[in-house]
């Protein structure tokens, strides 16, 4: 199968603003994959289904050599007669055949057919491959968001009970009204029931991870914020899908059963042709207490055989390799559809995510600056207790969005490598330097 070579940088190319030393005990990417890949239950199932599909080759190939079969016997003998004395003797025999098969359709398909199961096995294995890489990045930045939504809720909490307190002062001191006082502490409790409920989701996030590298989370190692996307290149959705659809491991494992299907029609059919095999055998009878004559014999020659009819089970078998072989047609047009599909999601959600990180980026900016602007408009007597709690909340709402943003901009770009059949190691390799 020739793969057409396709040559695009990769989308998590950053440029950095400022370099971040590396922070001592915290793993990043790259160190959760090495772990994944030695404890992950489903990648090693896949892996052994490897080791088995490539035993493929050699059972087909076992079908063209020669057998051999020895046979030996030893028996005590007893014959009685009417006419004549019972008699009775040992005797001993010894059989050596062998089979070399010229012409047998079916066992020629067979081993075809053993070439692609192999290969299928091997793309299997790359299958599970990209979507072990696939969901530990997507477990990995799911803790990571959970750790923001969290600190986004203790902050936030924070700044309530700040200000809850200064209400409560304010309004033994008759400045603050009561409205105040109960607007900061109706942010505060529900401040505090959302931290409770990020507590549990970055709990169950973390045990999710946990299974695919199958021991306890370790610290991660967080992503930088001043990191800058760039686009994917080419900058062109069709490109990508064009690739998706040649490319895309889906759409290999889908070529590759509809040619094992295909040669299944054949080796079925194959069951009307005749065989032809090499045949030799040599035979050693012996009898030393009998006055029966030992007996040597040797034969080689040509079997032709030819099975005329057999109840129709071979046209039978004939028509269900057809439709299985129309079945696998349709399973691969549906998988070019599904990787075309997959292309443009993961290429719009590149460049959706980019305006998005842009917009919020600009958006925090604004939210620090009305924040500060609300305070002192407090402090001089324009704005209200109420007024600077909405500014809290939009300001780490905004810092929540932005970083969620992040993350799922990077989840699609290794969706629409994966999706391009590109996905490797070295994706989360890039994605490392952004990590500290």
């Amino acid at each position: 199968m020739i793969r057409k070579t396709f040559v695009y940088k990769s989308f998590v190319c950053f440029a950095l603003t400022c370099a971040f030393p590396a922070w001592a005990g915290s793993a990043n990417l790259s160190a959760l994959y090495q772990m994944a890949l030695e404890n992950d239950a489903e990648y090693a199932a896949a892996r052994e289904s490897f080791k088995a599909g490539q035993e493929k080759i050699p059972q087909g190939r076992a079908g063209l050599l020669p057998t051999i079969s020895l046979g030996a016997n030893a028996r005590y003998n007893q014959a009685r007669s009417s006419i004549s004395p019972s008699t009775s003797y040992d005797s001993r025999s010894l059989s050596l055949t062998f089979t070399q098969p010229l012409y047998r359709k079916q066992n020629l398909e067979a081993f075809e057919q053993s070439k692609v199961q192999a290969l299928l096995s091997e793309q299997q294995l790359k299958l599970a491959e990209q979507n072990l890489l696939l969901s530990v990045a997507q477990a990995y930045f799911a803790v990571l968001q959970a750790q923001d939504v969290l600190a986004t809720a203790q902050s936030q909490k924070q700044a309530y009970a700040e200000q809850l307190a200064q209400a409560r002062k304010g309004f033994e001191v008759g400045t603050v009204t009561i409205t105040d006082t109960h607007e900061a502490q109706a942010r505060y409790d529900l401040t505090t029931a959302q931290e409770i409920a990020a507590q549990n989701d970055l709990e169950v996030k973390r045990r999710s991870l946990e299974k695919i590298i199958s021991r306890e989370t370790p610290e991660l190692a967080g992503l930088v914020t001043e990191a800058k996307l760039v686009l994917p290149e080419p900058n062109n959705m069709d490109a990508w899908v064009k690739q998706a659809e040649e490319d895309s491991v889906s759409v290999h494992l889908g070529q590759s059963a509809l040619e094992l299907a295909r040669r299944d029609v054949l080796r079925q059919r194959g069951g009307h042709h005749p065989t032809l095999d090499l045949s030799a055998n040599y035979s050693d009878s012996r009898n030393p207490s009998s006055t029966i004559a030992s007996s040597r014999a040797g034969s080689i020659g040509l079997e032709l055989g030819w099975l005329l009819y057999q109840g129709g089970i071979v046209d039978s078998r004939v028509r269900e390799a057809v439709a299985l072989r129309e079945k696998a047609r349709y399973e691969l047009d549906n998988s070019r559809r599904q990787a075309r599909l997959d292309a443009r999601q993961g290429f719009l959600g590149v460049l959706s995510g980019d305006a998005q990180v842009t917009a919020l980026e600009q958006a925090l900016v604004s939210s620090e600056a009305q924040l500060k602007s609300t305070k002192l408009g407090l402090e001089v007597g324009v704005r209200t207790r109420v007024d600077v709690l909405n500014a809290q909340q939009q300001l780490f709402t905004t810092r929540r969005d932005l970083a969620a943003a992040r993350y799922q901009t990077l989840i699609a770009g290794l969706q629409l490598k994966a999706a391009a059949g590109r996905l490797s190691e070295d994706d989360f390799k890039a994605i490392d330097a952004l990590l500290k």
